[in-house]
């Protein structure tokens, strides 16, 4: 065997070495400073911002990475003792789905996970202070997220800059303005 046979083989044994545990499920699928989160974490999160904000004529939530800014936003923004309670309350989210419907919240149609997100906006709900700040959390990242996006700052609000357009009629009476009507 020759010398450059013997380094790709090498090569490929090490690659190998350092791509295989990024194969299995059970790893984080993202990485963040403070914290990781797993692929079904990922697709949760996902899952409840498309809610929040659907697909319809205009881009939805995955569309706009909304669960990027979110995790970005939690990662660098906030303390660690409310990241710890973001993702303890991100654990017990499961378990709402599971006691409503006895399934997933992945596994959930639309209607069944409208429901889920509508019982964390009754007063009366029962949930944990960590799994109602999970779910405040994203929400209102996920809106803040798209209200700022490039989209909608593009295409729903266009921008003028102030003092705005010049209106170059405006009548005017005895060297006072008058409000036009129509």
């Amino acid at each position: 065997m020759d010398r450059r046979t013997a380094i790709q083989n090498l090569a490929l044994v090490i690659g190998g070495a350092v791509l295989l545990p990024r194969c299995s499920k059970s790893n984080p699928s993202a990485h963040f400073k403070h914290f990781d989160i797993t692929f079904d974490q990922q697709t949760l999160i996902t899952d409840i911002a498309e809610v929040i904000i659907p697909k319809t004529n205009t881009p939805g939530a995955t569309d706009l990475n909304l669960y990027g800014f979110v995790m970005k936003m939690v990662d660098e923004c906030t303390k660690k003792k409310d990241q710890e309670a973001f993702l303890k309350g991100m654990a017990e989210f499961e378990d709402v789905p599971k006691k409503m419907f006895s399934k997933p919240f992945a596994e959930c149609n639309k209607k069944e996970k409208e429901d889920v997100l509508k019982s964390f906006e009754k007063k009366d709900n029962s949930y944990s202070k960590e799994l109602q700040a999970f779910y405040q959390t994203v929400k209102g990242l996920t809106v803040f997220g798209y209200t700022e996006s490039k989209y909608f700052m593009t295409k729903e609000i266009v921008y003028e800059l102030v003092p705005g357009r010049y209106n170059a009629w405006y009548p005017v009476k005895n060297g006072k303005a008058v409000a036009k009507n129509g």
